[in-house]
């Protein structure tokens, strides 16, 4: 019992000091990773940390992804300004 209120004590404190800044998809992460290490044999802690390095990991890349996307939008916008043809005066 006494090791499992350490356990809890220090999960707490690194969620803490974590901060939400850098908990992106670290929290579905962990929590689908804590069901699956709870099913797979009582390891609900192990699969937690798993899910949540996992679900940061994806999170980073899905940022990336999109700011690739966003530049390249943005790109692609400035390259394509067309300016209307000089009219013609007859005369």
């Amino acid at each position: 019992m006494k090791a499992h209120l350490v356990v809890v004590a220090l999960s707490a404190a690194l969620v803490t000091v974590a901060g939400p800044a850098q908990a992106k998809g670290c929290v579905k992460g962990a929590a689908v990773g804590g069901v699956a290490g709870h099913v797979a044999g009582h390891h609900g802690l192990l699969g937690a940390a798993a899910g949540c390095v996992v679900g940061k990991h994806r999170a980073a890349k899905k940022d990336k992804a999109a700011a690739q996307q966003n530049a390249a939008t943005t790109n692609s916008n400035t390259n394509t300004t067309t300016t209307a043809p000089a009219k013609r005066t007859q005369g």
